[in-house]
């Protein structure tokens, strides 16, 4: 399992950040990617759809309503490197037929915020903007790689500051900081992602963002004390599988899911079995991986706890990160 990682000119500027980006994002608001190239499964969306608004999901508290649009994806292939759609335009992407571990919690989460606005129809591109909102700093892409949150640690404090998930994990029993982790999954295995290997040009800027995330004050749940803290976890919580090892504070992420039998599972898109799949409870599964050190906990709130407004937002972020 490799390390997890996965941005407007406002967010750039205001950390002092790669004065190159303004020129790129200039050229790339000019380009676009086809909807054929950046959403895959436009019949699967339209069942889903269809079915939601036939139940009147929009009623139900957004963590249930999560995991029902998480049950329509179960068992979809997994399929890595989903997002890695073009050798040089950055922009949000939706792919139903495959699924990795970020765009299967990805998905449900924004498939459940899409469905809470009432509209006669729902496209693709409804879709997208919810992704959008939540893949890129400050909810904004214009066409730039470096725009988008590539390590999970750091899409909690920015969805946080959006209001569109609570970071619960510094609040919760037990709660304990990582300290001197180096993060550099993306530089070091650049090879692996379509936009650094045709891209040289951008691994030295993405290694100032790796050296900001390094920065940030991450708290996780020591796995040991993960079953006593079951019983807290709702449906549709986000978990980030925190990780041992050096390269990035997580290795993986998905959804909590409860039961009928009242077992506290882990629903994720698995490598292992190579879909997605409801698997053991929460505890079970961490104790059967050694690099897993414990859990991440982030709670999605309701759409009107969204914040839109700019300065709000880096207020919020900067509370957050100090």
């Amino acid at each position: 399992m490799s390390r997890l990682s996965r941005r407007s000119c406002l967010a750039a500027g205001a950390f002092g950040f790669l004065p190159e980006l303004a020129e790129a994002q200039l050229v790339a608001k000019k380009r676009q990617l086809p909807l054929s190239t950046i959403f895959k499964g436009q019949d699967k969306f339209h069942s889903i759809v269809k079915k939601a608004v036939e139940g009147d999901w929009r009623q139900i508290p957004i963590g249930d309503r999560i995991i029902k649009f998480a049950r329509e994806l179960h068992g979809t292939p997994y399929e890595n490197f989903t997002l890695e759609i073009d050798d040089h335009i950055e922009s949000p992407s939706i792919n139903l037929i495959g699924l990795d571990c970020w765009t299967f919690f990805e998905t449900s989460l924004g498939m459940a915020r899409m469905i809470a606005t009432p509209k006669d129809s729902y496209s693709p591109e409804d879709l997208l903007r919810e992704i959008e909102f939540t893949r890129y700093r400050g909810g904004k892409c214009t066409g730039s790689y470096l725009e988008r949150i590539h390590y999970l640690a750091e899409w909690f404090f920015e969805n946080d500051a959006r209001g569109t998930c609570k970071h619960l994990t510094p609040s919760l029993p037990g709660a304990t900081r990582i300290h001197d982790r180096k993060i550099s999954e993306m530089t070091v295995l650049w090879k692996s992602y379509r936009y650094l290997r045709m891209n040289p040009d951008l691994r030295a800027p993405m290694k100032e963002w790796e050296d900001y995330v390094a920065k940030m004050p991450v708290y996780y749940i020591p796995k040991d004390k993960v079953a006593a803290l079951e019983p807290q976890l709702q449906n549709g919580d986000v978990i980030g599988i925190a990780t041992k090892y050096h390269g990035g504070f997580c290795s993986h992420v998905g959804l909590i899911i409860r039961t009928d039998d009242g077992v506290t599972r882990f629903m994720h898109a698995s490598r292992n079995y190579r879909k997605v799949v409801i698997d053991k409870s929460m505890s079970g599964y961490l104790n059967e991986f050694s690099s897993h050190a414990g859990i991440l906990v982030g709670r999605p709130l309701e759409v009107e706890n969204t914040v839109t407004d700019e300065e709000q937002y880096q207020a919020n972020l900067k509370k957050l990160i100090g």
